[in-house]
């Protein structure tokens, strides 16, 4: 079937344009003018088929067919028409991509330089994943917060202006202080489980190493690598910073709990790639290589825009009708 620019959203309403003229055609006129009914004032300037007069071919006439005309354009409003413009291709990559950011206690280290100030690894993140998620066009992204446990922040969605609005407003504390890393791969396993996506990719940010959840950081990695989802780890933080103290500055690392070794392995496990990010530039880095991601493509889709056209027979119908009720004041004016 031909697919026409010009749409109905409900096409059977047109069915109702002839009903003026089968309800003339089959209901008898009424035997007598003196029976006792309502009556339409206006009625005999429309005229009636069987009036030959020079009166009805210049008056009413027109006028029967200016009514009619009015209906139609009133039905074909009621019918909502649309009009659909070209086809759009919709960029679809194929990849499903979760963040799985932490917000333990730890990431309130304030120990990366932005503008000439420190601010603490959660802002950090912030100000460079907001670019990332923003160059994921055609991604779906989700997004994960852990702490002591793990909860879905953002199901995964085109919509990647939200994910990156509620990843702004991420607390450290929310989720608790200790870190549940294991937790919150099993978590973004599961949502990403339930969808039909041939790429799953996790990356998972963190600046500690495993002590709370229910589950073994391993053991999550194996379920994942078994449901065919890539984890890129990041591990946050400096790997020295200058402390004041009662007896002057000292240099410490405040990255000692970094759990880089199970970082890679998680990794490891999956087909995926552990990150450093010691400074603002690297985790830039880390996120521009992560863009290099071979996207999988998937079967096309495609989008037409459709744009609604009722306004302007609703317009013209209501045109005809007062240009109807003026003639009609203007003659009884006259009268």
């Amino acid at each position: 079937m031909m697919d026409l620019p010009l749409q109905f959203e409900w096409p059977w309403l047109l069915w109702l344009i002839p009903l003026p003229l089968l309800v003339r055609w089959f209901v008898h006129p009424l035997a007598s003018a003196n029976d006792a009914v309502l009556r339409v004032p206006f009625l005999s300037d429309f005229g009636s088929p069987g009036d030959v007069t020079s009166r009805t071919v210049t008056g009413g006439r027109w006028l029967l067919w200016a009514a009619l005309l009015a209906w139609a354009l009133l039905v074909v409003a009621c019918a909502r028409p649309q009009w659909q413009g070209e086809a759009v291709e919709l960029p679809v990559s194929g990849r499903d991509l979760m963040l799985a950011v932490d917000l333990s206690g730890s990431m309130e280290v304030e120990d990366f330089e932005w503008q000439g100030r420190m601010v603490n690894r959660l802002v950090a993140i912030q100000l460079v994943a907001g670019e990332f998620i923003e160059r994921r066009v055609g991604d779906r992204v989700g997004l994960v917060l852990f702490g002591q446990q793990a909860y879905l922040q953002t199901p995964l969605t085109f919509d990647r202006t939200t994910v990156q609005t509620l990843l702004d407003e991420a607390v450290i504390g929310l989720a608790g202080q200790a870190t549940a890393i294991g937790d919150a791969i099993g978590l973004a396993v599961k949502r990403l489980r339930e969808d039909s996506s041939t790429s799953r990719v996790l990356i998972l940010l963190t600046d500690g190493a495993n002590t709370a959840g229910e589950i073994e950081p391993l053991k999550a990695a194996e379920l994942a690598a078994s449901e065919g989802l890539k984890i890129y780890t990041i591990g946050i933080g400096a790997d020295e910073m200058m402390v004041r103290s009662l007896f002057g500055s000292r240099k410490v690392n405040p990255s000692v709990d970094l759990d880089e070794e199970t970082l890679r392995a998680i990794a490891s496990a999956t087909g995926g790639r552990y990150f450093r990010a010691r400074d603002l530039a690297q985790l830039d880095e880390i996120y521009q290589l992560l863009d290099e991601l071979e996207p999988v493509e998937q079967e096309k889709q495609f989008f037409r825009p459709r744009h609604s056209l009722y306004p302007w027979p609703l317009g013209a119908a209501l045109l005809m009708a007062s240009m109807l009720l003026w003639h009609h004041g203007r003659k009884q004016g006259v009268a």
